[in-house]
């Protein structure tokens, strides 16, 4: 079973939810989500940087990214993510050409 890590920017929240379901349940791949505040809690720099590194850690863990780049966007966090999978030799897989979904 595939493991992959979701990236994508959190204004595709909700979408990233979806594909993650239709992925889990029709390509049988394992997801590793990133977290939601659905609550819309504030957030310290310290609370930042406790999700970029577990974000970092999930894609340490992943045998790929799952690049959600919804209208071909992808912000500078996701360039920094996907750098840091490629210096790890992971695979890259974008929404776009996946169309998981």
């Amino acid at each position: 079973m595939k493991t992959v890590t979701l990236c994508g920017s959190m204004k595709f929240e909700r979408e990233m939810q979806r594909i993650a379901f239709l992925l889990e349940t029709k390509r049988r791949w394992n997801v590793l989500q990133c977290v939601y505040n659905v609550g819309g809690l504030a957030l310290s720099g310290e609370d930042r940087d406790a999700l970029e590194q577990a974000h970092l850690r999930k894609i340490e863990l992943s045998d790929a990214v799952y690049v959600v780049d919804v209208g071909g966007y992808i912000g500078d966090q996701v360039k920094k993510e996907m750098a840091f999978a490629g210096s790890l030799g992971k695979e890259i897989l974008f929404h776009s050409r996946e169309g998981a979904g």
